[in-house]
């Protein structure tokens, strides 16, 4: 039996991480094969309202860590805004503030002359645009040649008790739907040619892992039952549309404060 995830923290033997306490929050870094994952670990984003930013400013720290120090930055909103479980990107990326169109006389005037150039784009999906997520990219990044691109995404997780509890960044890029055996090309160095950190929360399970899980892998005779008529089914808690809306939030204004750390959150809020 295959468990799907797309967390490292699920695929990696525990020996490897290396753990920290900050406050409420549980940080596990992990490095593998030149890669660095980094999980938080934290209460029910649809139960803990981060009403003093901690968890954002988190974030946006070990996100700073992983991005090169300077220059322009692509941010890329994974997903199908029309599917709650998998609309996490989209709805993240209407909430960062672009500023590479920001130049000039312009730039002086509003006092943002020294942001961060930064853009942002939702390449929608494949059922959706007829074109590979990655295929939309590698074209901007042709274009724009930015120097490093963020790409959000909804993750899938091996247990239930990690769905709107997690927040996993890496430098390793990532495949969009491989969690949920539906892979798409990967987005990452190999194929955009400059550095790609992910980001992302898991908001469903895959069935048949779940099942596999409570079953000790037994599922013997039960493949009918697991995937009735062959058909493949997700599992996603049922305050999903909160974990979307506050998980938006913070991967949005965590993603603002570390490429431009000299506005706020509130700025960042009323900008966008």
């Amino acid at each position: 039996m295959v468990f799907r995830t797309d967390l490292a923290l699920e695929n990696t033997e525990p020996s490897r991480h290396v753990i920290r306490k900050e406050k409420d929050c549980t940080v596990t870094r992990i490095d593998e094969e030149g890669n660095t994952y980094v999980t938080l670990e934290v209460q029910s984003i649809s139960d803990h309202l981060d009403s003093d930013n901690s968890l954002l400013t988190l974030t946006a720290q070990e996100l700073t860590a992983l991005l090169p120090e300077k220059g322009s930055v692509l941010v890329a909103g994974l997903g199908n805004r029309a599917i709650t479980p998998d609309a996490l990107g989209p709805l993240a990326a209407e909430k960062i503030l672009a500023t590479r169109h920001i130049k000039g006389e312009l730039a002086r005037v509003t006092g943002l002359d020294k942001l961060r150039p930064v853009s942002v784009v939702s390449p929608g999906v494949l059922g959706c645009t007829g074109i590979e997520a990655v295929e939309l990219l590698q074209a901007l990044v042709k274009e724009l040649n930015p120097d490093a691109v963020i790409a959000i995404d909804a993750l899938a997780a091996r247990s239930p008790s990690r769905l709107g509890c997690t927040v996993q960044l890496c430098s390793a890029g990532i495949s969009p739907g491989a969690g949920v055996g539906n892979a798409r090309p990967r987005i990452d160095k190999s194929t955009l040619g400059v550095p790609v950190v992910s980001m992302g929360i898991p908001t469903v399970v895959d069935a048949a892992t779940l099942a596999a899980d409570l079953l000790d892998g037994d599922t013997d005779g039960a493949d009918e039952k697991i995937a009735p008529r062959g058909a493949q089914m997700m599992v996603t808690p049922r305050e999903i549309d909160l974990i979307i809306s506050r998980g938006a939030r913070l991967l949005s204004m965590g993603i603002n404060t570390a490429l431009n750390p000299s506005l706020s959150v509130q700025d960042f809020e009323e900008l966008t």
